[in-house]
């Protein structure tokens, strides 16, 4: 009984051991002093002027506008819904 309860012991000490080895986290890399340090992001481009935000009311007056020449045309379904979007985006 002894000699069972040694390995019983001995068994959940391997598994409890081994659990926090894999737990741990690699170890952080450095770069060499020879290799020259490559940059992490590409410089900002210019900013240009955004294009004004439509308020709600505007919104909803487009999207209205929009659904009456779908309608007009008697479009439905796929048709009627990317012809909305592209008035909605001006493309029209």
């Amino acid at each position: 009984m002894k000699k069972m309860s040694i390995i019983a012991f001995a068994a959940m000490f391997s598994v409890a051991s081994a659990g926090s080895a894999f737990a741990q986290a690699p170890a952080p890399t450095v770069p060499s002093p020879t290799t020259p340090a490559k940059p992490t992001a590409a410089p900002a481009a210019p900013k240009t002027a955004a294009a004004p935000r439509m308020k709600a009311a505007d919104k909803v007056a487009l999207s209205k506008k929009c659904s009456a020449d779908a309608d007009a045309k008697g479009l439905k379904g796929k048709e009627r819904k990317k012809f909305r979007n592209d008035c909605k985006r001006g493309k029209v």
